[in-house]
């Protein structure tokens, strides 16, 4: 099942909590992902966990496959299909990650409709 969460509150909590939220936010869209393209090696703990031990590392990682298996999402649920991989790991890589997450959270909205 997938939540529709505020663009804008999943920002703002992000920044206020100093990151915190945005563990949580992580841990949920890779549950939500995994429950849409039905795939049980794509698990939120093992991105928290692996995210902790490479220092974030991981992360740049996670940003790209989010985008591909958003693109398989969007194409199993007969969705206008956009591959933003790339854009999320750019991003990411230059310290905007936020704006990736809004992307994402805004891509993931569209599921919960």
């Amino acid at each position: 099942m997938v939540k529709n969460r505020n663009v804008g509150v999943v920002i703002i909590l992000s920044l206020i909590t100093c990151g915190l939220y945005n563990i949580y936010w992580m841990y949920a869209i890779t549950e939500e992902i995994s429950y849409l393209i039905d795939d049980r090696s794509f698990r939120g703990g093992k991105v928290i966990l692996f995210s902790l031990i490479t220092c974030g590392i991981y992360t740049f990682f996670w940003y790209y496959t989010v985008g591909s298996k958003l693109m398989i999402a969007q194409r199993n649920h007969n969705k206008m299909v956009k591959d933003n991989s790339i854009i999320y790991l750019i991003l990411a890589i230059f310290g905007l990650g936020i704006i990736s997450n809004a992307i994402i959270q805004s891509d993931m909205n569209n599921f919960a409709q």
